[in-house]
């Protein structure tokens, strides 16, 4: 469920030429900026950003990149871009980095298994006129087997996006993975291929049959199995499926508790839900630390960027 009230029929032309004076003379109206941006869905900043440079013969997201700064900057231009393609962008961030911890490789999960198949389809798709290569060629150069396995199995997927439940099937397929999961063989090829296969609402239930069965859920039977890379990417791809609310509220947390602020995180877990499930994300954070997420982002942000996160919660700045 999205935190945002957008209006629904704004004028893309009005909304551009507010933007271009936001921009123009001595200093930049970020106020103006927020009001605008922060308050329109993606079909209507897609269409700002074409009346834009119908206008002007700019590019909107070039513009701001040299009017903003800093992490602001990065937040509002993430909201700008097409969904397909501020996820791609994401994710050929991810995996150039240098590092290839939870942090970078979750990002690949959460395009493929926390969206809809048809957005991932449009993912790819942008990462290939992007980048000049398909997503999966860059998850074999950058990442490590058996994780590259994985995250390659996972996005070449086009699951079956209906609400369709076998429930013997779900019952026989959790009694395959639990053989290899016991066996610590997270990487099995029946392991990858149910997981990255099967609709949502069928590993949903066979989720539910192998904790009936066996005792413990799915996670924590894989977080059992150690403490490594392979292990965390795989608790993430469950909860992904499972309850996406749930591995954002971590992600959210993680991103503010202790020394320091994981800025980028924690702008792509507001940016990426605002218009999906971010409602049901601070429910979750709050069912699970007892506080609250509005109060813990405004603590640990501040200025424009603070302003920004909080605009795309529903607060009125």
């Amino acid at each position: 469920m999205s935190t945002i009230c957008f209006p629904e029929h704004p004028s893309p032309v009005a909304d551009a030429e507010a933007l271009r004076k936001a921009c123009q003379g001595w200093g930049t109206d970020e106020k103006a900026v927020i009001s605008i941006l922060g308050r329109r869905n993606a079909t209507q900043r897609k269409l700002i950003r074409q009346a834009y440079e119908d206008l002007y013969q700019e590019d909107l997201v070039k513009r701001l990149e040299s009017e903003l700064s800093g992490d602001f900057e990065k937040a509002v231009l993430l909201w700008t871009y097409d969904p397909a393609e501020r996820d791609a962008r994401l994710a050929n961030e991810a995996l150039k980095s240098r590092k290839k911890s939870i942090i970078q490789l979750q990002v690949i999960v959460e395009i493929a298994c926390a969206s809809s198949p048809h957005h991932l389809v449009a993912v790819r798709q942008a990462y290939c006129s992007l980048f000049n290569c398909s997503l999966e060629e860059d998850i074999i150069s950058n990442v490590s087997p058996p994780v590259q396995k994985i995250l390659v199995s996972l996005v070449s997927s086009y699951r079956y996006d209906k609400e369709l439940v076998d429930y013997d099937i779900a019952n026989e397929e959790a009694t395959i993975m639990r053989k290899p999961i016991e066996a610590k063989k997270l990487d099995d090829d029946e392991v990858v291929r149910v997981l990255s296969t099967r609709n949502m609402f069928q590993l949903r239930q066979t989720f539910l049959c192998y904790k009936n069965n066996y005792g413990k859920s799915i996670d924590q039977e894989i977080m059992a199995c150690g403490k490594g890379i392979l292990e965390s990417v795989m608790k993430v791809v469950v909860w992904c499926i499972d309850y996406p609310e749930k591995h954002f509220a971590e992600v959210i947390k993680a991103a503010i508790v202790g020394f320091g602020t994981d800025e980028d995180s924690l702008t792509r877990a507001i940016v990426c839900r605002a218009e999906i499930d971010l409602m049901n994300v601070r429910a979750e954070y709050f069912n699970t630390n007892k506080s609250s997420m509005d109060n813990a982002i405004i603590d640990d942000t501040s200025g424009d960027y603070k302003d920004f996160l909080m605009t795309l919660l529903g607060a009125n700045i």
